[in-house]
């Protein structure tokens, strides 16, 4: 039923007319306007039309219905109008609307102009105001319809692009996975290196969303401006392959090699040295960027001296550039930190820490987390004689992200 007649002074039964209109179906209503119409006589549809809204045409039709013989019934069972009743849809009654949208939509599709599924960049009610503009009046709700009939859907971003790639990657992965498989294999610890993305500390809005009381939602600063803060909390993980455990070193100060290799050193303090005490070799798993970089000097000299202190070598197996994604500690660990801590403000250190410790699932895993309140930094550089203290033996197979580094006290 259209929209009713406010505009004129109605009757004290029209008004009752109109009350009982709003508790019927469309089929009841316009049976029952067809009713009045037929008493009132001649100019009766008129009238009702106008104190109503519904329209002349259909209060007729009804009064058909009514002359009938038939039953009155929906035309289906769970139906209000018969089967091809009701206004046209535009598709049908201006079938040029739907090419028009989509010549409207293909002057900014982005993507593959051949995949079945394609998305826009313009706001369905953008689009049905470029429609009316050029003679078409529809709503946006008709301008979603179209598209999706079009092949269109909403879509996101989606990161395929990973750059160059180096022909030696698929056997990297290769590699990697017998040396870990030998690993576990004599009980030899494996651990998944890399650092979480720096977090900003303080009354700042994390992602996500927590349960609060109704009305209640935890306030922040509106801007994320670091001066606000109290500074960064920079997680860095070891991730035990095996055991499905990890130790999480939070630093303050700057991601560098030191800190990548005290993050490992406390990983050994914390789990290592308990759970592998009979171990005779380290293997780290690690991207092949960052504080943990194949090129860092910095990096193998620290590992030299926690050799020498854990007396075993470590051995270093790095992640083709571009590959960061398939390294385990990413799903595995750092996943279930961002779930964990989602909606909830990282306001302090201690926050940081116990947010990253209580990360639990369902498949076991276990993390201790710890913070690290010592200086790292930047630009410590390493000379060539330095370097030369390192006992460094590079693997046949592309050696320059394969390397082991000899225990001088084994």
């Amino acid at each position: 039923m259209g929209s009713l007649t406010n505009g004129q002074r109605l009757t004290a039964e029209e008004r009752r007319w109109v009350k009982l209109l709003s508790t019927l179906n469309e089929a009841q209503a316009r049976w029952f306007v067809a009713d009045k119409a037929l008493d009132l006589g001649r100019g009766g549809v008129s009238h009702l039309s106008q104190v109503t809204g519904m329209s002349r045409m259909t209060i007729t039709k009804a009064m058909k219905e009514l002359r009938g013989r038939g039953a009155l019934r929906p035309a289906a069972v769970g139906r209000i109008r018969r089967a091809g009743a009701g206004r046209k849809c535009i598709e049908e009654s201006a079938p040029e609307v739907t090419t028009l949208i989509a010549r409207i939509v293909e002057e900014t599709t982005a993507g593959d102009p051949m995949s079945l599924l394609r998305w826009t960049s313009k706001s369905t009610r953008t689009i049905a105001e470029e429609v009316a503009r050029r003679g078409h009046r529809i709503d946006a709700s008709t301008v979603g319809r179209c598209l999706h009939d079009l092949g269109y859907s909403l879509q996101a971003n989606v990161k395929t692009k990973e750059g160059p790639q180096s022909v030696s990657r698929d056997e990297q992965f290769r590699y990697i996975n017998r040396l870990v498989k030998g690993y576990i294999k004599t009980e030899d610890p494996v651990i998944s290196v890399d650092t979480k993305k720096k977090e900003l500390v303080g009354e700042f809005r994390n992602p996500g969303q927590t349960w609060r009381p109704h009305g209640d939602p935890i306030e922040v600063h509106v801007h994320d401006f670091p001066h606000l803060g109290r500074g960064k909390a920079v997680p860095y993980g070891a991730y035990d392959i095996a055991r499905n455990r990890a130790v999480v070193n939070v630093g303050i100060s700057h991601d560098t090699a030191e800190f990548a290799v005290e993050s490992v050193r406390r990983w050994w303090r914390l789990d290592g040295r308990r759970l592998y005490h009979d171990a005779r070799r380290l293997l780290i798993c690690a991207d092949s960027g960052g504080s943990n970089g194949p090129k860092l000097r910095a990096w193998k000299l620290g590992l030299q001296t926690l050799a020498d202190e854990i007396a075993m070598p470590i051995t270093v197996c790095h992640y083709p550039p571009g590959t960061s994604k398939w390294n385990k500690i990413e799903h595995r660990l750092f996943s279930f930190i961002s779930l964990n801590w989602r909606g909830r403000p990282l306001v302090n250190y201690e926050t940081v820490v116990n947010l990253i410790g209580a990360t639990k699932t369902r498949t076991g895993l276990r993390v201790k987390a710890v913070l690290d309140t010592g200086t790292y930094a930047k630009g410590l550089t390493v000379d060539d004689q330095a370097l030369c203290d390192v006992q460094l033996r590079r693997h046949t197979f592309h050696p320059d992200w394969n390397y082991t580094i000899e225990s001088l006290t084994s």
